[in-house]
């Protein structure tokens, strides 16, 4: 048998995760071709076939499914190892996938990246804000910020913290229109929010949780877009504190009525939850966010 060697696992790691020659030639930062002929040596090695070829790219097979358990066991304890000596972990290095929420990413997570790179300076963090489409049980992502724990399967996952909305409109809206002084008041205006059948949690659909004939007249899956129209005067948005305190220009509506609570939760796929980087990347979002719990959660 030709021998193999940790770089053709590695190879074969990076296919396994994102299901794509190509995506795993730009974790590896290699060429397409490098990537397809080193799974053809190994599984040619290994006379075994270890992904089926498919249109939508390629799916492990059930002995590659089994390779993977231990190969993910082996490169935890190697990266343990790493750890170990580099007394501290500065020297942990590869890619860590983001899945989290676009607020989440854009108004509080990319702007902590730099201390991140401090301790971590060789870790490479990839962070994608479609959160529905990622799916950790395919491992499209190894760490995932979601609003909701998952109902099952074998997943890791941890409270990061709560966050409240609150109604806010652009004083440009407000100036001339007669107060609002409670919530039947509310069904006068215009409200932005999410597209309804495109709310891929509970926890977005706000709206029916403030009153129930409330109705979104813009409607954007995107909460920047949402911040942007509401900024501009378009109407009102309920809106995560800790965005919409930072634009003057915005003023809370019926603050003693209206305090929606939801909370962020960090998940990972148990085969991950132990590989150092990975571990790493996870201590850093727990500790960051619960170090600025002031900014997500208004005083009482």
């Amino acid at each position: 048998m030709t021998p193999f060697t940790w770089d053709d696992l590695q190879y074969f790691l990076a296919v396994a995760r994102t299901g794509q020659l190509s995506s795993a030639a730009r974790t590896l930062r290699t060429s397409h071709a490098t990537v397809s002929r080193r799974i053809d040596r190994l599984e040619f090695t290994l006379k075994a076939k270890l992904f089926e070829r498919n249109p939508r790219g390629y799916e492990l097979t059930t002995v590659g499914r089994r390779l993977v358990e231990t190969v993910e066991r082996i490169e935890a304890e190697a990266e343990r190892l790493q750890s170990d000596i580099s007394e501290g972990g500065s020297l942990l290095r590869g890619v860590v996938r983001i899945s989290a929420p676009e607020g989440f990413s854009n108004f509080f997570f990319v702007e902590r990246l730099k201390d991140l790179a401090v301790s971590h300076p060789n870790i490479t963090v990839e962070l994608i804000t479609i959160q529905q489409i990622m799916a950790l049980s395919r491992k499209e992502a190894d760490v995932a910020v979601t609003l909701d724990p998952p109902k099952a399967g074998p997943y890791v996952s941890e409270k990061v913290m709560d966050y409240t909305l609150h109604i806010y409109a652009a004083r440009s809206y407000l100036t001339g229109k007669p107060p609002i002084t409670g919530k039947e008041d509310l069904l006068g205006h215009f409200f932005i929010g999410y597209v309804q059948d495109m709310i891929f949690s509970p926890g977005l659909d706000y709206l029916r949780d403030v009153h129930t004939g409330l109705r979104a007249s813009f409607q954007s899956s995107s909460i920047f877009a949402q911040l942007t129209a509401t900024r501009g005067g378009r109407g009102l948005c309920i809106l995560p504190r800790y965005i919409a305190e930072r634009f003057p220009e915005l003023e809370m509506v019926l603050p003693d009525d209206v305090e929606l609570r939801r909370g962020y939760w960090l998940t990972c796929h148990q085969d991950l939850a132990d590989v150092p980087r990975i571990r790493s990347v996870m201590d850093f979002i727990l500790t960051t966010s619960r170090v600025n719990e002031r900014l997500f959660v208004r005083a009482e």
